[in-house]
């Protein structure tokens, strides 16, 4: 099994977002976190964290970049946990069960995003159209020789 966990490359993601998700922590695609919001009317970092975040499950804050790790049944099941209480704390979820069924969905949307091999890197493009979000995710590869260590050695090859 797959999940992602955030990973910072820099420290541009303390500069980006008003809160920065730790680096390592599991994370899902958190789009629902503008589920009440006018996207058109969001400006400056939250603008940012709408078209490009990733959203911490520990933190709930944001990353540019999610990674492919392994993961095992009880990391998904206590990364499912996880998010329901943020749900019900964080977000007014009304009941714990409620948010387990969406926590659940969530989850197996981010393990969905996790096609390619472990270590890949993957991005998120936000957009609102007619009323809609829409979320494009692209994997980034490293170019030949390099190391996570550089953000700029990434180039894009896909959409998806």
């Amino acid at each position: 099994m797959k999940l992602l966990r955030t990973i910072a490359l820099d420290a541009s993601d303390t500069f980006v977002f008003d809160l920065p998700a730790v680096s390592g922590e599991w994370v899902v695609s958190g789009a629902f976190r503008f589920c009440d919001q006018d996207p058109a009317k969001l400006s400056g970092k939250a603008r940012a964290a709408f078209r490009s975040g990733f959203l911490g499950v520990r933190s709930w804050g944001w990353s540019t970049l999610a990674q492919i790790v392994p993961a095992t049944e009880d990391d998904c099941q206590a990364l499912i946990e996880l998010l329901a209480r943020q749900l019900v704390d964080r977000f007014g979820a009304p009941d714990i069960a409620i948010a387990r069924t969406a926590a659940e969905e969530e989850v197996a949307f981010a393990q969905s995003l996790c096609t390619h091999p472990i270590s890949s890197l993957i991005a998120v493009h936000r957009s609102a159209r007619d009323g809609e979000v829409h979320e494009a995710f692209r994997k980034l590869q490293l170019r030949e020789g390099q190391g996570h260590g550089k953000a700029f050695s990434f180039m894009e090859v896909e959409d998806e």
